[in-house]
């Protein structure tokens, strides 16, 4: 053993500690390795800084972009809200199609960021449905690791693989290549959840909401604003087409406070904002808070013509995605003290409406309009997220209290979406029909992202996870600096000493057992640029196709069910399932497992030894 290889493998276990204790952050590791590298003569400056030019690191990058496109534009989203109205009460078809849902995004997606987008799906449906979080949240990050195991762009481990096959001059994989697998893995997953969901019962509040940041319904409940919600269309001959809300003066003369519009344009219908130089149109649909008995409501819609509309959710909350809330309150200083919503033309001033009012921790139930306001006194507002967000920049008049949950679930690009398919379509095309190479697909699919509108440049560059991408970079001349000192000579020998006479299957199982328990400690990315070149060299050493032992390692490093610390998905759902370490392990390490025996059953039969 060379002095070269003692130096590589003591920086290997020094790197392998700092991952684990998580100090400093793993980029910055990948940096000092970068660094020190050639400082000590075993890589040249150029092999060092390689990673940086890797196609697969741009590629990686580029698949941040569309994902982040898939999110703006609300496909997530809307695979949520269908996903939970076709379950119904139903937990098991429940649990089932948010594993569907989730695995399939995840094969286009950053897994991660779709755990974190159904995360509030999954709480708001288990208190819908009185559920502990706890029975569906363990499903929902198993789904997350499985949809790394359905295709090649699904997780940065596969790419890695990938990019070790290409490198040793073979074809490497395609598209699908990991579907076969992947499907299997999640069919059982499902089956494996439904049978073992009841050894995670958490507790359910009383009240049926869950632990986590308000949400709109809670500010509807606190505002007590059930029951003043409407939602009016205006007929044909209706009196209010052609004039604007200003002219109409319907707050002052009837209490009608118009928090927003329903319009149709082209194909969908969307949520406008309403200030006083809105003009109103046939067909539009008024979202009012009124403050008015039956009586005058039907009054109301006779004289001008509107017809009462029946609403899915409390106060609007269905229109979450357009309409948003804030809770403010006035600070010492602030212009509103002592001046009522009309004289402060307050629609106008901020595009939003003022809904609610709390004093002294109760909530008003009078008309708002000349309410005097006071020093103290807390303001529900409504209206377009935008408006919400820009209450931030109003630090003199406002002090923001508290953002809705649902923020962080608006898609600000929604109108988009056909577009954002169609960019996702034409980069799989690209990719599946090897007309270009990944790389240049997932850069036009990007470039078709922004030109639809789906994605701006900021939005883009704020999408990528740069910290995984450091961690690539800096990993990459790690593996060749082991090449180089015959480290991967070294563990491919003992590997085949040990295990060569009991067969190849058995040479997978232990690859597919080591890389899952390194991967408890490392980033799965770390643990793949590691295991690859120990795989494809045994396959080459053995004489056998290299095909089944880079598959193994990929499918292995996506098996991360073992711990909450073994994969982020898992640590996302840690809070909010309420669960234990010993959960994970009670759960994940069966399932583990049974993964690893059926991918050394069917890597083999697929491709042939």
């Amino acid at each position: 053993m060379s002095s070269d290889l003692l130096l590589v493998l003591g920086l290997l276990a020094v790197v392998v500690t700092l991952f684990i204790v998580n100090r400093p952050r793993m980029d910055v590791v990948a940096l000092l390795v970068i660094l020190f590298l050639p400082l000590s003569g075993i890589l040249t400056v150029e092999q060092a800084l390689a990673g940086f030019s890797d196609p697969n690191v741009v590629l990686i990058a580029a698949l941040f972009v569309i994902g982040e496109g898939l999110v703006r534009t609300g496909i997530a989203y809307c695979i949520g809200e269908w996903m939970s109205e076709r379950a119904g009460r139903s937990e098991a078809r429940l649990l089932v199609l948010l594993m569907v849902a989730v695995a399939g995004l995840g094969a286009v997606m950053s897994s991660t960021g779709v755990v974190a987008i159904f995360i509030p799906v999954v709480l708001s449906i288990a208190a819908r449905l009185k559920l502990s979080p706890s029975r569906l949240m363990m499903p929902l990050s198993f789904a997350g690791l499985i949809s790394g195991m359905l295709s090649l762009v699904a997780t940065p481990p596969n790419v890695v693989v990938h990019s070790e096959l290409v490198r040793h001059g073979l074809a490497g994989f395609s598209f699908f290549s990991f579907t076969p697998f992947g499907l299997v893995v999640l069919v059982l997953g499902i089956g494996y959840m439904l049978l073992t969901r009841h050894w995670l019962n958490g507790e359910v509040r009383k009240d049926g909401r869950s632990e986590t940041r308000r949400t709109l319904l809670d500010l509807v409940l606190d505002y007590k604003l059930s029951g003043r919600e409407r939602r009016l269309r205006i007929r044909p001959h209706s009196p209010l087409i052609g004039h604007t809300l200003g002219e109409l003066e319907l707050r002052t003369r009837h209490g009608a406070n118009v928090v927003g519009i329903e319009r149709q344009h082209k194909f969908t219908t969307r949520v406008i904002a309403a200030d006083s130089g809105t003009v109103l149109h046939q067909g539009d649909v008024l979202l009012l808070d009124l403050f008015a008995n039956h009586d005058n409501l039907r009054s109301l819609c006779q004289a001008m013509q509107l017809e009462p509309l029946h609403f899915k959710a409390a106060y609007f909350i269905d229109q979450s995605q357009d309409v948003g809330m804030a809770e403010v309150s006035l600070p010492p200083g602030s212009q509103l003290i002592g001046k009522n919503l009309l004289e402060l033309s307050f629609r106008s001033r901020y595009g939003l409406n003022v809904v609610g009012l709390r004093r002294e921790q109760n909530a008003v139930q009078t008309p708002l309009v000349e309410e005097k306001l006071r020093l103290g006194d807390t303001l529900l507002v409504i209206g377009p997220w935008k408006s919400v967000r820009q209450l931030q920049a109003e630090p003199r008049d406002f002090i923001v209290l508290s953002l809705p949950a649902e923020i962080d679930q608006v898609a600000p690009a929604r109108a988009r979406a056909p577009q954002a398919l169609a960019s996702l379509a034409v980069m799989i095309a690209l990719m599946v029909s090897g007309l270009v190479p990944n790389v240049i697909a997932a850069l036009i699919g990007c470039l078709l992202m922004g030109a639809g509108r789906c994605i701006d440049m900021n939005s883009a560059y704020r999408a990528i996870h740069w910290q995984s991408l450091v961690l690539i970079v800096g990993m990459l001349p790690f593996a060749l600096a082991l090449q180089k000192t015959g480290g991967i000579d070294l563990a491919v020998t003992a590997l085949v000493s040990l295990l060569g006479g009991a067969g190849p299957q058995a040479i997978l199982a232990c690859l597919f057992a080591l890389t899952a328990l390194i991967g408890l400690f490392i980033s799965n990315t770390a643990t793949a640029v590691l295991m690859a070149p120990v795989a494809v060299s045994t396959a080459q050493q053995l004489g056998l196709s290299p095909y089944p032992f880079a598959m193994i390692v990929a499918l292995a490093a996506s098996a991360a069910f073992m711990t909450p610390v073994s994969s982020p998905v898992n640590t996302l759902v840690l809070g909010p399932g309420q669960y234990r370490f010993a959960d994970f392990v009670k759960v994940g390490v069966p399932f583990t497992l049974l993964v690893m025996v059926v991918s050394v059953v069917m890597v083999p039969w697929f491709y042939g030894l």
